[in-house]
Protein backbone atom coordinates (compact mmCIF):
# COMPACT_ATOMS: atom_id res chain seq x y z
CA UNK A 1 0.00 0.00 0.00
CA UNK A 2 1.54 3.38 -1.03
CA UNK A 3 1.91 6.37 1.43
CA UNK A 4 -0.67 8.13 0.19
CA UNK A 5 -3.24 5.39 0.75
CA UNK A 6 -1.94 4.85 4.03
CA UNK A 7 -2.45 8.71 4.52
CA UNK A 8 -6.29 8.85 2.70
CA UNK A 9 -7.37 5.59 4.92
CA UNK A 10 -6.10 7.27 7.76
CA UNK A 11 -7.94 10.83 6.89
CA UNK A 12 -10.67 8.77 6.30
CA UNK A 13 -11.27 6.91 9.45
CA UNK A 14 -10.11 10.32 12.14
CA UNK A 15 -12.35 12.75 10.32
CA UNK A 16 -14.98 10.15 9.65
CA UNK A 17 -15.54 10.82 5.93
CA UNK A 18 -17.06 8.83 3.38
CA UNK A 19 -14.30 7.36 0.79
CA UNK A 20 -16.04 9.91 -2.18
CA UNK A 21 -15.57 12.72 0.15
CA UNK A 22 -11.55 12.82 0.39
CA UNK A 23 -9.64 14.98 -1.34
CA UNK A 24 -6.00 15.60 -1.31
CA UNK A 25 -6.45 19.27 -1.40
CA UNK A 26 -9.07 18.78 1.55
CA UNK A 27 -8.47 21.95 4.03
CA UNK A 28 -9.25 21.89 7.78
CA UNK A 29 -12.32 24.04 7.30
CA UNK A 30 -13.69 22.08 4.54
CA UNK A 31 -14.24 19.51 7.20
CA UNK A 32 -16.71 19.82 10.71
CA UNK A 33 -14.90 16.97 12.18
CA UNK A 34 -11.75 17.95 11.76
CA UNK A 35 -11.81 19.53 15.17
CA UNK A 36 -9.18 19.84 18.08
CA UNK A 37 -9.75 16.54 18.97
CA UNK A 38 -9.15 14.76 15.63
CA UNK A 39 -5.71 17.02 15.74
CA UNK A 40 -4.92 14.38 18.39
CA UNK A 41 -6.18 11.53 16.43
CA UNK A 42 -4.13 12.60 13.80
CA UNK A 43 -1.04 12.97 15.48
CA UNK A 44 -1.69 9.69 16.77
CA UNK A 45 -2.36 8.15 13.79
CA UNK A 46 0.56 9.99 11.80
CA UNK A 47 2.80 8.60 14.55
CA UNK A 48 1.36 4.78 14.19
CA UNK A 49 1.33 4.62 10.27
CA UNK A 50 4.59 6.71 9.32
CA UNK A 51 6.50 6.30 12.77
CA UNK A 52 6.74 10.09 12.60
CA UNK A 53 6.21 11.60 16.43
CA UNK A 54 4.47 14.77 15.45
CA UNK A 55 4.77 17.24 17.74
CA UNK A 56 1.92 19.69 19.03
CA UNK A 57 2.86 22.98 17.35
CA UNK A 58 3.21 20.91 14.03
CA UNK A 59 -0.23 19.36 14.64
CA UNK A 60 -1.73 22.58 15.42
CA UNK A 61 -0.03 24.33 12.28
CA UNK A 62 -1.45 21.77 9.80
CA UNK A 63 -4.71 23.37 7.56
CA UNK A 64 -5.25 20.89 5.10
CA UNK A 65 -4.17 17.50 3.47
CA UNK A 66 -0.79 19.05 1.78
CA UNK A 67 0.02 20.48 4.73
CA UNK A 68 0.54 16.47 6.12
CA UNK A 69 2.29 15.69 2.93
CA UNK A 70 4.74 18.40 3.12
CA UNK A 71 5.53 17.42 6.56
CA UNK A 72 5.92 14.30 6.54
CA UNK A 73 8.29 14.79 3.02
CA UNK A 74 10.53 17.25 5.34
CA UNK A 75 10.95 13.93 7.47
CA UNK A 76 12.14 11.88 4.46
CA UNK A 77 8.56 10.00 4.39
CA UNK A 78 7.87 9.91 0.17
CA UNK A 79 4.82 10.29 -1.35
CA UNK A 80 5.90 9.53 -4.94
CA UNK A 81 4.19 6.51 -6.76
Amino acid sequence: MSNKDKLKDLLVEVLILEEGEFRFDLMREDVDSWDSLAVVALAVGVEETFGYHMKPEEALEIRGVRDIIDLLESKGISFDE
